[in-house]
């Protein structure tokens, strides 16, 4: 009974944890507080979190290791710019979707026009037979669900596609990449096939950069994957209720 006390002690505190996490999060991805302003005392803080301050504490170190707060002795904690962020933190990508949800499609937009047809150009000089039966595999699970009324279960397989040709590409960077931006992939491609017949238009993309791969094209990969990319960004500009992306995205 003791340890199953304790065990309930701890989750609660890792719970506890993360909202505070979330919140602060949140506001500084928000821009509650300017970038160099420091945050409001402990105290203070504290008391509008709603926890103690050794709880606040935890949450404050949290955000330091992922480059959004800055402590110093006398001068306090304090917001540093995004520049300092890491932007690959699931958190952060998390918060930059409820926040910033329009600069967070741009900047996928951009990372995939600079990652993925390279990545298809090496897949498809070192994807192993085992490599391209996930793809294929990946592909099927794409086309079932499109099949469906509801279509369930297609972003998920749409990202196991991409995952599956950065992993193909045989580099382990690449690979981990993908793992690591899957909730702003996952955002992306919700957005861009909201549009209606944007997700049959898809497939035959798709199905273009497996034929490559397999057939050891690397000019067709590249050329496939970027398409895929191109068609997704003018679907996410037409998506009902998007707002306008900042700079020249699309």
């Amino acid at each position: 009974m003791a340890s199953r006390g304790r065990a309930e002690i701890v989750a609660h505190f890792l719970t506890m944890h993360q909202r505070v996490v979330d919140e602060l999060g949140r506001r500084i991805v928000g821009g509650a507080w300017e970038p160099g302003s420091p945050l409001p005392v402990e105290e203070e803080l504290a008391a509008g979190t709603g926890v103690s301050r050794g709880l606040l504490r935890e949450a404050v170190k949290a955000l330091v290791a992922k480059g959004m707060l800055h402590v110093r002795p006398r001068t306090g904690t304090r917001v540093l710019p995004p520049e300092h962020w890491n932007h690959l933190d699931r958190d952060v990508l998390r918060w930059k979707q409820t926040e910033d949800a329009a600069a967070l499609l741009r900047d996928t937009g951009e990372l995939r026009r600079i990652v993925e047809p390279e990545a298809a150009r090496l897949a498809a000089g070192r994807a192993g037979p085992d490599d391209v039966r996930v793809l294929y595999a990946s592909l099927a699970a794409m086309e079932a669900a499109a099949a469906e009324p509801d279509r369930g279960g297609y972003v998920e397989a749409d990202i196991a596609f991409h995952r599956a040709l950065l992993d193909a590409s045989g580099n382990r960077l690449l690979g981990s990449l993908g793992r690591a931006v899957d909730i702003a992939l996952e955002h992306s491609f919700v957005v861009s096939t909201r549009t209606p017949g944007a997700v049959e238009a898809s497939l035959p993309g798709h199905r273009a950069v497996v034929r490559a791969v397999e057939a050891r094209d690397p000019a067709a990969a590249a050329a496939a994957v970027l398409a895929i990319v191109e068609a997704a960004e003018r679907e996410i500009a037409r998506s009902p209720g998007m707002p306008d992306l900042p700079g020249d995205a699309i």
